[in-house]
C-alpha cells in the first residue's frame, strides 16, 4: 500500500490547513504528526480511511458522540471496524444510559461533520472515553477534526489532552 501523506506540525501544507485539534496539541507540546487521504464522500467510514492510510483499522478510532442520563453529551473513540458498547459506556460515564447523539445533532454540539469529528477541539470540552484496546499501540490515528486529516499520536497524548481515560467500549 502507499505510505500516507505526512505534513510535519511545524509546516503548512497547500491542501491542508492546521486544524484546532492541531493547534490544541501544538499549545500542549504534544508531538503528532498529521496524515491525509482522498475522500470519497459516500464512503466516509473509519474503515476506509485506515485502508487509504496504509495501516491496520484497529489503531485507526473513530469518535462518536453519545448523550447520557446524567452526564449530558460525552465522546467514545473506538477501533474503526469496532460497534460501540452503549451499556459499557454508560457504565464508564457514570450514566444509567447512553444513546447516539443523532446525526443532525452532531455539527451543532461538536462543530464537527461526519467523517471529521475529532475528540479534541470541539465546540464545549466533553468528557471522553477511548477503548482500552488503545493502549496496546504505541500510536493511534484519530480524526484532525476535518474529512481526510488525520492526527497519529500516543494513545495517553490524546487522553492526557482531552482529559480523558480508557474504558472498554468496543464490540467487535
Amino acid at each position: 500500500m502507499a505510505q500516507p501523506a505526512l505534513i510535519p506540525p511545524s509546516m503548512s501544507a497547500a491542501k491542508v490547513s492546521k486544524t484546532n485539534a492541531a493547534r490544541i496539541l501544538e499549545s500542549m507540546g504534544i508531538a503528532f504528526e498529521l496524515h491525509t487521504a482522498e475522500v470519497d464522500e459516500s464512503d466516509l467510514s473509519a474503515v476506509t480511511m485506515a485502508h487509504k492510510l496504509g495501516v491496520d483499522p484497529a489503531c485507526v478510532f473513530k469518535t462518536l458522540v453519545a448523550r447520557g442520563d446524567k452526564t449530558g453529551v460525552l465522546m467514545a473513540c473506538i477501533p474503526a471496524a469496532a460497534e460501540l458498547d452503549l451499556k459499557a459506556l454508560a457504565v464508564a460515564s457514570a450514566n444509567k444510559h447512553v444513546e447516539m447523539v443523532p446525526l443532525k445533532d452532531v455539527r451543532p454540539l461538536t462543530g464537527y461533520i461526519r467523517g471529521g469529528c475529532s475528540p479534541l477541539g470541539a465546540k464545549k470540552a466533553y468528557p471522553v472515553f477511548m477503548d482500552e484496546s488503545a493502549i496496546l499501540y504505541d500510536y493511534i490515528f484519530v480524526s484532525a477534526g476535518q474529512r481526510g486529516v488525520q492526527l497519529r499520536l500516543p494513545p495517553d497524548d490524546l487522553l492526557r489532552a482531552v482529559a480523558g481515560q480508557y474504558a472498554p467500549l468496543a464490540r467487535q
